[in-house]
């Protein structure tokens, strides 16, 4: 497993092209349009993934780590209680219905309001929230041989240091959109290109350990590399095929033809 994950990050950092923004660039074009328009820039230069989807998954990762570091919630497998679900639900909608009016904006059709970069960036970062706190027990639960069962997210009080997090996330984007430091460029772009990787790897760790039958069998971080490996593994798999389909249909990096 080892050297099927290292053969598939070796194969990839040679088969991309050249240059560490570029490569982020690469595993954010594997799940996002990338239209510039909709995307922030900074120094110059775009981010790997659109507003929305920075939100979406560098909030996903900020929920990963504020439930496993601050929170401390470390082997955490029980769902939030019910009225913390009612605001996840909420969170959601606000994500979707965003979205929506977006889309028909951008499909020159009818909308509410004109669709804002910020606005993306903040009901992406509660959609991404919602996302973390809901993989989190189940990776947490299907991994480990003795989960802990308790709930990662304990109630009103723990979404709102959750929430604090993902409020600091959205200021730096937005301050760093205005920035001409390069270190901020590169701090955001590898990121993101981290939280997609984080909410992928997840995933796919969860559903390899499901499909050969061997969840709760990790009894520590030794036990769970090899899983791990494994949805890394299937993960840069995944970005790869879809970068190249997505290239050979639209011939671009940035943007979907027409739509810019």
């Amino acid at each position: 497993m080892v050297l099927l994950a290292v053969t598939a990050v070796v194969v990839f950092l040679v088969a991309t092209p050249g240059g560490v923004l570029t490569k982020a660039d690469m595993v954010g074009y594997a799940v996002c349009h990338r239209i510039s328009q909709r995307s922030f820039s900074v120094a110059g230069r775009q981010l790997p993934l659109c507003a929305r989807c920075s939100g979406t998954f560098l909030g996903a990762l900020v929920g990963f780590f504020g439930q496993a570091v601050v929170l401390r919630r470390r082997r955490a497998a029980d769902f939030p209680p019910p009225g913390v679900i009612v605001l996840l639900v909420g969170f959601v909608l606000a994500w979707a219905s965003d979205g929506l009016n977006s889309y028909l904006t951008l499909m020159k059709g009818p909308h509410l309001y004109e669709p804002q970069n910020w606005l993306r960036l903040t009901t992406g970062a509660l959609q991404g929230l919602t996302m973390s706190i809901l993989v989190y027990p189940v990776f947490n639960f299907t991994l480990w041989r003795d989960p802990s069962l308790e709930r990662a997210t304990r109630g009103i009080g723990d979404l709102g240091v959750l929430l604090l997090l993902e409020t600091g996330m959205v200021g730096l984007v937005l301050a760093s959109s205005s920035s001409e430091w390069s270190f901020l460029l590169y701090l955001l772009a590898l990121l993101s290109a981290l939280g997609v990787l984080t909410l992928l790897v997840s995933v796919n760790s969860m559903l390899i350990l499901l499909i050969v039958r061997r969840e709760n069998t990790a009894g520590n971080w030794r036990d769970a590399v090899v899983p791990l490996l494994a949805g890394l593994t299937v993960s840069l798999i995944q970005i790869g095929t879809i970068d190249l389909v997505r290239y050979k249909l639209t011939g671009t990096l940035t943007g979907i033809p027409p739509l810019g």
